[in-house]
Parts: C-alpha cells; sequence; structure tokens
C-alpha cells in the first residue's frame, strides 16, 4: 500500500524540518487525510538556508508557522508536467505561488523543483531548495 504524504516525507529521510514543522503546526493529520493534495516540499537543506534562528523562532510562532506550511501546499494533485503549463498556483493559505520555467528549470517563487512526481496515496511532492515565504 501507497503511504500518504506525510510517510512518505518521513521515509525520504531529507525532510525531517519539515516533518517537525508539520507536527508542530498540527497539521499532520491534515496532509495524512484524503486530499489530494500537491507539496512543494523544502528539504532539511532548504530550510538551513534561512537565517540562524529563523526555524526556532518560528517553532514558538504557531500562526506564522502554519501559514508559511500552508504556502506550499495546493489542494489537488498536480504533477510535473501539469504544473509546467502554469504560471501560477493558489495555495490552501490562498495566496498564489509564481511558476515559471527558464533554462529548463522549473520555479516556484525563487526556489527551484529539484525533484518531481514523488507520489503518495493522498497527492504528489515536488521537492525545493529553498522555503517559500508569503
Amino acid at each position: 500500500m501507497q503511504k500518504d504524504i506525510v510517510d512518505t516525507a518521513v521515509a525520504d529521510g531529507r525532510f525531517t524540518t519539515l516533518a517537525a514543522a508539520l507536527g508542530a503546526a498540527g497539521l499532520i493529520d491534515t496532509l495524512k487525510s484524503d486530499g489530494p493534495f500537491t507539496v512543494f516540499a523544502p528539504t532539511d537543506d532548504a530550510f538551513a538556508k534561512l537565517p540562524a534562528g529563523t526555524v526556532e523562532a518560528l517553532l514558538n510562532d504557531i500562526p506564522t508557522l502554519t501559514n508559511i506550511l500552508l504556502y506550499h501546499v495546493v489542494s489537488g494533485s498536480v504533477m510535473a508536467g501539469d504544473v509546467v503549463k502554469l504560471s501560477s498556483a493558489p495555495t490552501v493559505l490562498g495566496k498564489d505561488v509564481a511558476i515559471k520555467v527558464a533554462d529548463g528549470k522549473v520555479m516556484v517563487n525563487n526556489s527551484q523543483v529539484i525533484i518531481t512526481d514523488i507520489e503518495a496515496s493522498n497527492g504528489v511532492i515536488h521537492v525545493i531548495d529553498a522555503v517559500l515565504l508569503p
């Protein structure tokens, strides 16, 4: 049986910060629900690029953390072949992310999609190299 988005991300090993943030924000159950969801998932390296102390501060500011995390989630399962046809996508937060393709790279805002189409039972994960800030 295919794992859901959360279990897929946890099993991958590159998303420990994201998983901890989802837990702190109380979003684990949401992303384990039927969905489907598309998650632009920042790696641990992406979180590490934030200024020192940012992650710790966000873990103590749950409303802001929640908004940032919801800005990484799009309703529906949007595979890479469809993402590249979009110029923007509405996030669960209610704000759009900009999508552009340049030099063969797919960008979501200022973050590059580095791995696409990690399928889960309730959606899809696209791995990004920077945290999206609303």
